[in-house]
């Protein structure tokens, strides 16, 4: 018989009580927080993020960079197949804006350099290879120059220390133009589009970037891009640096192709704070054979490299999100109630009366103080009086 009474019991329909409190502060704390609720749903959750749209993050993308320009050093002219460094294009690439040239090294014995200092042979044990120096040495302490020796190697001599040449090629370098094309795809939504606009030949050839007139013209000059960055150009091409471009694509897709546009940010990326750590530079070498030997000119460059960084998010409507905040929305108004109810219970309370009416207890059946119950067989309906009377509570 329990059984099927719990059974029959969890088929019954249970409503709350509702309780008006006559209490204009509590009204105004219940409303200004439904308002502040209502507010942030509709301005910041649907406005502002956009709660109504499914959406995609992180689009597929390629990017292909071209550099073009010309200037010269002190000993020579320098075209793009020089200082560019690597020559495919992509969307890492450096251009070379001071060079230290060793010319003529060839592989024999000579000093090492100052930094591996000796004053016997015996300081410099036979076959040991310092990770930081320049060959392997070969057993000698051998004079560096006047007042100083240091320990003979087997290396590409003169080593770089000794015999650098140095060469700046920044004269023209702001000057120098850079094409950065770039193609996007949001897989979920079918979309692509790139920053390069259909026009005749002639376009690109006479245009760079404006974000107003030529947004779709991407030809950045490189002074440029570093004056976005907030650099000095002079200091930047002298150690070297990393600046970024940011390429940002935030579309709406409710809204027609051409709200879908790029935009492009520039910052440098090392951190120039840290000395230590600050600048950029890398070694290469140019090798050739001469009178019989293998020789070859060492170069340590240092140039400005560029990052093309590609962020991008795509929105549309979509059923199951708009349910989804809506409801979070709804369910959330009903947090002033509960607020409401916690300060009635804590600070307002007067003499339980609160209490009183909003909780019924369950009382032993021994206990005669019971309220009087109402059953009404023929209609199948519990009827708890004081459970479903409206009830007046002036504070």
């Amino acid at each position: 018989m329990g059984c099927w009474s719990c059974f029959w019991e969890f088929w019954n329909y249970e409503t709350p009580k509702v309780i008006v409190v006559r209490n204009w502060t509590l009204g105004v704390i219940y409303r200004l927080v439904q308002l502040l609720i209502l507010v942030y749903f509709i301005w910041y959750v649907f406005i502002i993020q956009k709660g109504y749209q499914e959406s995609e993050s992180g689009p597929e993308s390629s990017v292909i960079t071209k550099v073009k320009g010309v200037t010269r050093s002190q000993y020579k002219v320098w075209d793009v197949e020089e200082y560019v460094k690597p020559p495919e294009g992509g969307s890492v690439f450096s251009i070379i804006t001071h060079v230290q040239v060793t010319p003529s090294q060839t592989q024999r014995t000579c000093p090492e350099t100052a930094r591996a200092s000796c004053q016997l042979d015996s300081d410099c044990a036979r076959g040991e290879k310092d990770m930081l120096g320049n060959g392997e040495k070969t057993g000698y302490c051998v004079p560096y120059n006047h007042t100083k020796k240091t320990c003979e190697i087997m290396a590409w001599c003169p080593v770089e220390d000794g015999e650098a040449v140095s060469e700046n090629l920044a004269k023209m370098a702001p000057e120098f133009t850079i094409l950065i094309k770039n193609n996007i795809h949001f897989p979920r939504f079918h979309f692509s589009k790139g920053n390069i606009k259909e026009h005749d030949d002639s376009y690109l050839h006479n245009c760079t970037f404006n974000e107003t007139t030529n947004l779709y013209c991407p030809i950045f000059k490189l002074g440029f891009m570093v004056e976005q960055a907030g650099e000095n150009f002079t200091e930047l091409a002298e150690k070297g640096g990393v600046i970024g471009v940011i390429i940002t694509w935030n579309c709406n897709l409710d809204l027609s192709e051409a709200a879908c546009n790029p935009r492009y940010s520039f910052r440098r990326l090392d951190p120039k704070w840290a000395q230590a750590s600050s600048g950029y530079n890398y070694r290469f070498a140019k090798y050739y054979h001469c009178k019989g030997k293998h020789t070859r000119t060492l170069v340590k460059a240092y140039g400005i490299r560029v990052d093309v960084i590609v962020h991008g998010q795509a929105g549309k409507f979509g059923l199951i999100p708009t349910i989804i905040n809506l409801a979070t929305a709804l369910t959330s108004v009903g947090v002033g109630s509960y607020l409401c109810d916690w300060i009635l219970l804590t600070f307002m309370n007067k003499d339980d009366v609160y209490s009183t009416r909003k909780f019924d207890q369950m009382l032993k059946p021994s206990e005669k103080t019971l309220t009087k119950e109402f059953n009404t067989p023929s209609s199948g309906v519990q009827d708890f009086s004081t459970a479903n009377a409206k009830d007046l509570v002036p504070l």
